[in-house]
């Protein structure tokens, strides 16, 4: 399957003014500071490797789409060649941002690229072209500009859905919001290492060192696997609502028995300290050998068996 993603190599960056832009194009010097600047108050919008420097490279060809326009490449650490695009050209140089901004704007509304041609004019592709073009933002970028907020903690799932008709898997990252989102042709290891390391390349570009406390998951292996891949020192916790809700499916026909069970397991999920954890499991499994349906008894002792997998990272 093709790269869903594709890494971009060219950074848009606010310079105050057109005349500001020209300078830094005269003054290396004067780039060089207007660089270090941006970097040092939105080091989302960077790659993580310009923490180590960077150097210029070259100026790119006079564009032939907007004349006499032309920009500046740095070169980073890992070799990596940028282009530094300033934000009143589009991507791709085919338009002013200026140019485009409003009828871009209606595409937010569903407003369709016919209708943008029959309006400001150009053709259905160029329209479509420059919405596409916009790339996608980081997540993680747009969230938070604090490195100091990201998340200790993190709760991770599969959404099975479609792409172009063929299935694939939403490979999604959140706490209180959603934190990251990408794409996975299979629920492998090595494809959700690639749908969720798009989060940690956002995540890191913001903070070198970041370094996630927990995350919380399903039961699939591949998953637990990718996290582990991703942060080595991660503790991976079990979700408690999927190991309730395979419980639920062996009692739909016996209501008052999962009224009982659901009671005692939201009252361990509720545990307060490690030790008041242990002690309910323990009074679980207990009463769970009174359990006369044995299908309903396997999965409530299988969640006892699970315990320390289940354990809140935060009681620790």
């Amino acid at each position: 399957m093709e790269e869903l993603l594709v890494v971009s190599k060219c950074i848009c960056l606010a310079f105050p003014s057109e005349e500001h832009y020209e300078q830094c194009m005269k003054d290396a010097g004067a780039f060089r500071q207007f660089l270090t600047t941006m970097y040092s108050q939105y080091p989302e919008l960077f790659p993580r490797q310009m923490s180590q420097g960077f150097k210029f490279h070259s100026f790119t060809p006079f564009s032939r789409k907007q004349e006499g326009f032309r920009m500046r490449r740095i070169e980073l650490s890992d070799g990596n060649v940028y282009q530094i695009r300033p934000y009143f050209m589009m991507p791709y140089l085919i338009a002013r941002s200026d140019e485009v901004e409003k009828a871009l704007y209606l595409c937010k509304w569903g407003v369709s690229f016919g209708a943008l041609t029959y309006v400001f004019g150009h053709n259905d592709m160029f329209w479509y072209r420059a919405y596409i073009s916009m790339g996608c933002n980081s997540i993680v970028g747009a969230t938070v500009k604090d490195p100091a907020r990201l998340p200790e903690h993190l709760v991770t799932d599969e959404k099975h859905t479609r792409l172009n008709g063929e299935k694939v898997y939403a490979a999604t990252v959140a706490n209180e919001c959603i934190w990251g989102v990408g794409l996975a042709d299979n629920a492998g290891t090595e494809a959700l290492t690639d749908g969720y390391g798009h989060f940690k390349e956002e995540a890191l570009n913001l903070k070198p060192d970041y370094q996630p406390k927990s995350v919380n998951t399903d039961g699939w292996e591949h998953t637990q696997r990718t996290w582990k891949d991703l942060f080595p020192s991660i503790a991976v916790i079990l979700c408690f609502l999927h190991a309730f809700l395979n419980i639920k499916d062996r009692c739909k026909r016996h209501k008052e028995l999962l009224r009982s069970i659901s009671e005692k397991v939201w009252d361990i999920y509720h545990a307060e300290t490690v030790a008041q954890f242990s002690q309910r499991i323990r009074r679980l499994r207990q009463w769970a050998s009174t359990i006369t349906i044995d299908s309903v008894k396997d999965k409530v002792l299988k969640l006892c068996d699970k315990a320390p997998q289940l354990l809140d990272f935060k009681l620790l």
